[in-house]
């Protein structure tokens, strides 16, 4: 009974969406049947003469007819009102929950959503509401859209999927007539098939706060006004529509409206992936390639902190192509670690310089290592080159142990200390500096300027001071927060100098190897360490063990 009633609303589903198709072959045959009766009733000269000329006029007005509609359809009608969608069954989409991976939270939200698309009648019947909107907020390539098409296949729904990008044009009213169109076309969707997802990625494009000018932005508005009146009229029973938006921003750019309950009920942070996520990542993706065994993922998982699901997997296809090209049969672990470098670093560029020139960066290079070792509380040392990538002559990669969401006092200040070792390395061995510390000056007096004047970490003033207009900042104010960085940049300077002059033997050390070397690895500068009984900084103890 319940099989004979999908039938029947499929079969009515059918002649809605193509009754204009049937009306039409319906008027055909008609017009035909009159045509043979007036025919067959005329005198035989005028029924030949009639059949002679009827192909060329046939042909006239099929010509005149599709002229006309081209027109019609492609100036009032036609492209500016239509839309791409993306139209398929869950099922077709065939990504499941397990195929989701590094986003375990996130995927425990969708699943719940899931459930209630299954048992919306069990929702209905204790008095809840069937959820109408679910916004996925989250940095680019963390797997949103991939969530998005793994509910669909899990709850077995139709899929539509479009970016918010497609309803906007010039045309003010066309974003709103692609809105209804869609929605339309969702309804019937769900009434065949028991449900219906919308799938809108970048939802920003068209839901931001709206602006009320007549000069610009009317057409946005226009087709966010028709969202909202579209997403408030799916309250009607006999439809299970639920419309899934995507976005990179934040949430706070989007209209109040299109975020308030009954439109977009609920929210799921796709945030990038924890160590066990990247471990899991690596391994899922490193199972596609042939790789050599012994590589330990979970190193690999800590040198990729804040990578996200998509920068892996490109990681690892990197990996690949470099294999390829040095002629391997597996991938090694060196390889995905000079993939990892270029994308984070760029391509090696050896570049002809002087002896003179090799040495200076070496030194430079050297300096930023050393104080990075022994003074940072939160990063490890994972590369040291004096190989030229991008604009840079030479480099020291570092990143965090673990992910950090925030940065303290201390952690600050070992960013200007390592910033300025460089300089100080130069100034120390050859008794002159060069041009090559004008990003490391950049980024150390952008760091104590933002310390001082709007964290609060000077001695004397508390506040952001970036909050208050100049003019009403007096000049005693600015003359002391510009003191205080300044004794904040010396102190720095300082402390490091007197490191620097104390390991002068590691400082030789390490510019003597870069320069054998070129490269060294977290292993190779760990040994050397280790090697003259140096440890790293202790941020427990504040101490160098």
């Amino acid at each position: 009974m319940k099989l004979d009633k999908l039938i029947i609303r499929k079969f009515i589903s059918f002649l809605k969406d193509h009754w204009i198709a049937l009306l039409i072959a319906v008027v055909m045959i008609a017009l035909i049947i009159l045509t043979v009766v007036g025919l067959m009733g005329m005198e035989s000269f005028y029924r030949k003469m009639q059949l002679a000329q009827m192909p060329a006029q046939f042909l006239f007005y099929i010509i005149g007819s599709a002229i006309a509609a081209v027109i019609y359809v492609s100036f009032m009608f036609g492209r500016f009102g239509q839309i791409d969608k993306k139209k398929i069954r869950g099922t077709g989409v065939n990504v499941k929950f397990s195929d989701v991976l590094g986003i375990n939270e996130a995927k425990e939200e969708a699943l719940e959503v899931v459930n209630l698309l299954k048992d919306h009648t069990s929702v209905r019947k204790i008095g809840g509401k069937i959820i109408k909107g679910l916004l996925m907020v989250g940095p680019p390539g963390c797997g949103k859209t991939y969530l998005a098409k793994a509910i669909a296949t899990e709850a077995g729904l139709p899929f539509l999927s479009l970016s918010a990008s497609e309803f906007t044009e010039i045309f003010v009213g066309v974003g709103a007539k692609r809105v209804r169109k869609l929605f339309k076309q969702a309804r019937r969707l769900s009434y065949a098939s028991g449900g219906a997802i919308i799938f809108i990625d970048e939802i920003d494009a068209i839901g931001r706060t709206r602006t009320f000018s007549f000069m610009s932005g009317q057409e946005t508005n226009t087709t966010l006004n028709q969202l909202l009146v579209e997403m408030d009229g799916l309250q009607d029973e006999k439809e299970n529509v639920v419309v899934i938006g995507a976005t990179n921003s934040p949430e706070e750019i989007l209209d109040p409206a299109l975020l308030r309950p009954g439109r977009f009920d609920r929210k799921i942070y796709v945030e990038k992936p924890t160590l066990e996520g990247r471990e899991e990542l690596f391994k899922f993706y490193l199972s596609k390639v042939s790789y050599d065994a012994s590589i330990n993922v979970g190193r690999l998982a800590r040198k990729a902190v804040y990578k996200t699901p998509a920068e892996i997997e490109n990681i690892v296809k990197e990996a690949s192509l470099i294999c390829l090209r040095n002629k391997h049969d597996t991938i090694s672990y060196k390889d995905l670690t000079e993939a990892m470098e270029r994308v984070d670093l760029g391509i090696k560029h050896r570049k002809h310089m002087t002896p003179d020139e090799r040495k200076l960066i070496a030194y430079h290079e050297a300096g930023h290592l050393i104080t990075l070792y022994l003074l940072h509380p939160t990063d490890d040392v994972f590369k040291a080159s004096i190989i030229a990538r991008r604009g840079a002559l030479g480099m020291v990669h570092h990143q965090p142990r673990e992910e950090i969401f925030t940065s303290n006092r201390e952690r600050l200040l070992a960013n200007v200390k390592v910033a300025l070792s460089g300089y100080i390395a130069e100034k120390i061995k050859f008794n002159t500096t060069s041009d090559g510390v004008a990003s490391d000056f950049n980024n150390a007096t952008q760091l104590a300027h933002l310390m001082i004047w709007r964290l609060g970490m000077g001695p004397k003033h508390l506040g952001d001071f970036y909050a208050i207009p100049d003019k009403n900042l007096s000049e005693k104010i600015k003359e002391e927060l510009n003191e205080e960085t300044e004794q904040l940049m010396q102190g720095a300077l300082k402390d490091t100098e007197a490191l620097l002059r104390q390991e002068i033997v590691l400082l030789d050390r390490f510019a003597n190897e870069l320069l054998t070397k070129e490269e060294l690895e977290y292993d190779e500068i760990d040994a050397i360490f280790k090697e003259y009984n140096k440890s790293k900084f202790d941020p427990a103890k504040n101490l160098l063990l």
